[in-house]
C-alpha cells in the first residue's frame, strides 16, 4: 500500500513537473512572441505624412510669396500682413524652399477680394443667432520649373459667430483661423499635391 501510494505521489510529481514545464514553455513562447512582435514593429515602421511636399528640391529651389494686398470692400487693416505671413511661414515650416520676396522657382501672388459679414441660423425670436465671417483671396500660382503647373484660383473660408458678439470682438480670432485654412489649401494646391 506504502508502495502504490508512493507511486502515486511520484506520479503527481511527474503531472505537475510537465504541467510546470508546459507553462514555463508557453510563457516563453508568448513572452518571445511579444519581443519579435516588438522588434518588427521598432524596425519596419511606416509613417504617412499629410503636410509633406512634393517638391523636386534638386530642381526647385525658392518660392516667392508677394504681400496679398486687402481689395475687399470692407477692409480689416491687419488682414492683408496677417495672411501674406501666415503663407510664408507655412511654406518655411513645411518646406525646405527659400522664401522669396519674388523671383523664385515658385511664385504666389494674390489679393483678397472679400471680407464680408452675413447672417447665420434664425432664432425662435425671427432675429439671426449666427453671424458667419467669409474671407475671399484670388491667387495666381506660377511654377517656373513646370508651367503646366500654374493656376489662378480664388480660396474661401468662414467662420461662423454668435451674432449677440461685436465683429471686433471676435475678428482677430476668426482671421487666425480662416488664415490658417486658407494657407493650408494654397499649399495642398501648390505643392503638397494630394
Amino acid at each position: 500500500m506504502d508502495y502504490n501510494r508512493a507511486n502515486q505521489t511520484g506520479e503527481t510529481l511527474s503531472r505537475q513537473n510537465r504541467i510546470g514545464t508546459k507553462r514555463v514553455l508557453n510563457k516563453s513562447k508568448v513572452l518571445s512572441f511579444c519581443g519579435t512582435l516588438l522588434f518588427l514593429l521598432a524596425s519596419c515602421s511606416i509613417s504617412y505624412k499629410f503636410n509633406g511636399a512634393n517638391i523636386n528640391y534638386q530642381t526647385t529651389h525658392s518660392i516667392s510669396i508677394a504681400d496679398f494686398p486687402n481689395n475687399a470692400p470692407m477692409v480689416n487693416p491687419t488682414l492683408s500682413n496677417n495672411l501674406s505671413e501666415g503663407i510664408r511661414d507655412l511654406y518655411q515650416r513645411q518646406t525646405r524652399l527659400q522664401i522669396l520676396r519674388k523671383g523664385g522657382d515658385l511664385e504666389l501672388e494674390g489679393e483678397i477680394v472679400g471680407y464680408d459679414i452675413s447672417q447665420g441660423a434664425i432664432g425662435a425670436d425671427s432675429y439671426a443667432s449666427e453671424s458667419k465671417l467669409t474671407i475671399r483671396v484670388n491667387v495666381h500660382f506660377t511654377n517656373n520649373i513646370n508651367p503646366e503647373d500654374s493656376f489662378d484660383k480664388t480660396y474661401s473660408a468662414s467662420q461662423t459667430f454668435d451674432a449677440s458678439r461685436l465683429l471686433t470682438d471676435v475678428q482677430d480670432e476668426l482671421c487666425a483661423i480662416i488664415i490658417q485654412e486658407i494657407a493650408e489649401n494654397i499649399y495642398n494646391d501648390t505643392v503638397a499635391k494630394w
